[in-house]
């Protein structure tokens, strides 16, 4: 199962997911310097769990759209993008009223996935030359 993974996997989603998690462990290392609280450190990672999802959700949105028509790939990839953000705004207020983890912190780590984005030259060369694909 896991000898082929390198062919199943696509390389741009690859990248944005190594730096969304480089983005977590940079983010983590500047909150260790200001709080040890676990409080914050599961926050930042739920956010980071979260961004990773949403950007896998976001590329199997994206290809299911690629299939569609015009008019029909716009309606269903902005539907999922509404979900996308439905959920993110709902696990925010999840942590905000229950007091598992910091909401704020959550939501950085999602962020993480547009700083992944802009990382993505450099990812992309760390994955090369790392996992080769």
């Amino acid at each position: 199962m896991w000898k082929n993974w390198k062919k199943k996997i696509d390389a741009t989603l690859f990248d944005l997911c190594l730096g969304i998690f480089l983005y977590g462990i940079v983010c983590q290392i500047i909150i260790l310097f200001f709080s040890r609280d676990f409080y914050d450190i599961i926050g930042l990672w739920i956010g980071i769990l979260l961004g990773i999802l949403g950007s896998i959700h976001m590329w199997w949105s994206i290809n299911r759209g690629l299939d569609m028509a015009s008019r029909d790939a716009m309606k269903t990839v902005g539907a999922n993008g509404i979900i996308r953000y439905f959920v993110l705004v709902l696990m925010i207020g999840l942590l905000w009223f229950s007091g598992l983890a910091n909401p704020f912190l959550a939501f950085l780590g999602y962020m993480g996935m547009k700083a992944a984005a802009y990382m993505q030259p450099f990812t992309r060369k760390i994955s090369f030359k790392l996992f080769k694909i």
